[in-house]
């Protein structure tokens, strides 16, 4: 299998003011078109393939990186849903190239309080591997970051990005 070479991770970084832009209007990648899309539920729903399971999840930076999960994002990683979760069990999960660039944006965002859209491989719990579409954004307390959070869901059922 080749290792995809796009996306590049620090081209997939944005700036919190554009937050509206990528992330509450739920912006996504076709091609290298990037256009304000009002639903990102609707607009999955037509884009891919299967019908789109959107998770909401976040994570708590003041509470030792407490994980909230939909329902969803459990289905996505193959975890019975209201399991306890770890960061560290689910970042276990990503594959390894994608794990590394997830955790490079990551720190990215922290510090430079911008927010990322980025496709990883993931090996679910009790499920094949797969392509997630993860979308996050740092939430800011007056000068501090509090949390990150943001979407996930599947762009493919196996083989990578389908764009």
């Amino acid at each position: 299998m080749l290792k995809p070479t796009h996306p590049l991770p620090v081209h997939h970084s944005w700036p919190l003011y554009e937050r509206d832009r990528f992330f509450e209007l739920g912006q996504l990648h076709h091609g290298d078109t990037l256009d304000p899309i009002p639903d990102v539920v609707d607009v999955a729903a037509r884009l891919l393939p299967t019908p789109a399971r959107i998770g909401q999840w976040e994570c708590d930076l003041t509470d030792n990186n407490r994980l909230s999960w939909s329902d969803e994002v459990y289905d996505i990683f193959g975890i019975p849903r209201g399991a306890a979760i770890t960061r560290d069990e689910t970042v276990a999960l990503y594959a390894e190239g994608s794990r590394a660039a997830m955790e490079k944006l990551r720190a990215y965002a922290i510090r430079h309080r911008r927010g990322f859209t980025l496709d990883v491989e993931i090996r679910p719990a009790q499920a094949p591997r797969r392509w997630m579409r993860l979308i996050a954004a740092p939430l800011c307390v007056d000068d501090r970051i509090v949390r990150l959070q943001g979407v996930k869901f599947l762009v493919s059922g196996s083989g990578g990005p389908e764009f």
